[in-house]
């Protein structure tokens, strides 16, 4: 679960509009975490690698990396994606 309370609506607001910022985060988690696998971070070096368990585990990581990434502002897929859903969410 990702949490970034610069980016939340105020505590005022409902909350659907939280869950909406919730998800949205979520998603540029996911979306992080394939682009930084794409990019080759988690890829076992030739020289000091620790084998299969580490390759297994590397995603892992790979996750915990891209929330911390979304946590500390992001890339500002979050806020986008947000605002866009909320106007859907508004126009039903």
């Amino acid at each position: 679960m990702i949490l970034n309370p610069t980016s939340l609506p105020a505590a005022g607001d409902k909350p659907r509009e939280q869950a909406l910022m919730q998800a949205a985060q979520n998603l540029e988690a996911s979306f992080l975490a394939e682009m930084l696998e794409s990019a080759g971070l988690g890829k076992t070096s030739e020289s000091f690698g620790g084998g299969a368990g580490e390759d297994q585990f590397s995603s892992f990581l790979i996750e915990e990396q891209a929330k911390h990434i979304v946590q500390t502002g992001g890339i500002g897929l979050a806020q986008s994606l947000f605002d866009i859903l909320k106007e859907r969410s508004n126009d039903g």
